[in-house]
């Protein structure tokens, strides 16, 4: 029995060996990666993930984001396109990310 239990624990603390504890970004700052590990980055463009928002900002760009093969551009109001060029569609905020929405709102 007390065999068992010895590899139960070895084989618990091998698991835990890749973890590793962050310290939560300061406050006022939102947590910022240059990868999503589910979202992959814009194609072509240099960008960085904000968990905030929930989206990639687009680097160079003004209020240009991107997200599941689409960009969102904010210009005093909404709009989509599955390309940084267009052509670009008006939708509401029923059609942006949920935290990218909340940026924006007044």
């Amino acid at each position: 029995m007390s065999r068992l239990l010895g590899l139960v624990l070895v084989v618990g603390l091998a698991s835990l060996a890749g973890c590793s504890v962050h310290a939560p970004a300061p406050v006022g700052q939102a947590p910022m990666a240059k990868a999503h590990p589910r979202y992959a980055p814009p194609p072509g463009a240099q960008s960085h993930w904000d968990a905030s928002l929930g989206v990639y900002v687009v680097a160079g760009a003004r209020h240009l984001y991107y997200r599941e093969r689409t960009y969102y551009r904010w210009s005093n109001g909404w709009s989509w396109a599955t390309s940084p060029q267009g052509p670009w569609q008006p939708t509401d905020s029923g059609g942006v990310p949920p935290g990218l929405y909340r940026r924006y709102a007044q």
